[in-house]
């Protein structure tokens, strides 16, 4: 098993000054592992990306760690002006970002939902979704480079939307970016759902959350709503509420020998969160796997 981070983990230091993309890559390395993630919008905004992504592979082979995958904001909905096609040529772009990254696969989102006000709920848009999917996978295929979409942004994030997704999309070449924690910004049982989406899956993403019953008060800072309104918030892997335990035994079933990516969003400091986050998943996967 082989156990990675995504760049959005160190989010807390970049946005402080104390660490930048570039230099996340060095300290993923330090804190022990084996390969790092980027999600496109910590790309600087004044460097052209191409360029940018080239200097991260160089700095990654420099540093002796792997980039295992590229993230990147999708909408087969609303993105573009609402034009598909040019949407799918903007991600067949990104699928060039990860060719110089080198990394072997890529996750984009499919929408954020159906912004006005009609009738059309995840049923009515998913041909047009799993169009879009089938046409990027296709693209990167070509290069060796799997794609995936994530159980991501409340619409399609539920396990029995996205697995639809997948089977529609119907392609050797796209799969799921399981994500343990996301599951429960859907109140979708993170046990249940992993053990749907394992035998799909592609990468990994390890990460807990704290939660509360919506029926009580709000707790407060830190917490944000799920789709049917409890509250949840971001920690250290280990730390919360999803069972991480389970759902490793759930990937070992099915056969699943890909990264484990730690995803950290907690209030915890990032560097503390990650690297006790880590110790914990190695503890927890050696007992499984």
């Amino acid at each position: 098993m082989k156990y990675a981070v995504s760049s959005y983990s160190f989010s807390q230091y970049i946005n402080s000054g104390k660490l930048t993309t570039f230099s996340c890559i060095e300290k993923a390395k330090e804190l022990g592992f084996d390969a790092i993630e980027f999600v496109d919008f910590g790309f600087p905004e004044d460097e052209a990306p191409r360029e940018y992504a080239g200097k991260l592979a160089e700095e990654a082979k420099r540093v002796g760690i792997e980039i295992s995958n590229y993230a990147v904001g999708a909408d087969f909905l609303a993105g573009s002006g609402g034009d598909l096609y040019k949407e799918v040529e903007r991600l067949c772009e990104q699928v060039e970002i990860a060719r110089i990254l080198g990394c072997p696969t890529m996750r984009h989102d499919v929408t954020g939902g159906v912004t006005e006000h009609v009738y059309q709920g995840y049923e009515n848009v998913l041909e047009r979704l799993a169009l879009g999917c089938r046409r990027v996978a296709e693209y990167a295929g070509q290069y060796g480079i799997r794609t995936m979409t994530e159980n991501h942004g409340y619409f399609s994030q539920d396990s029995l939307r996205v697995e639809k997704l997948i089977n529609t999309v119907a392609s050797d070449n796209f799969g799921w970016l399981v994500d343990m924690g996301n599951f429960l910004c859907a109140d979708d049982d993170p046990a249940v759902a992993v053990g749907r989406a394992a035998r799909y899956a592609f990468y990994v993403h390890a990460k807990d959350f704290i939660v509360k019953d919506g029926q009580q008060p709000d707790p407060g800072k830190g917490f944000f709503s799920s789709r049917g309104g409890n509250y949840l918030r971001g920690t250290i892997v280990g730390h919360g509420d999803v069972p991480v335990v389970t759902c490793l035994r759930a990937l070992k079933r099915a056969g699943y020998e890909g990264y484990l990516s730690i995803e950290f969003e907690g209030m915890e400091d990032c560097i503390d969160g990650i690297s006790i986050g880590l110790e914990n998943l190695k503890g927890y996967a050696a007992s499984v796997f």
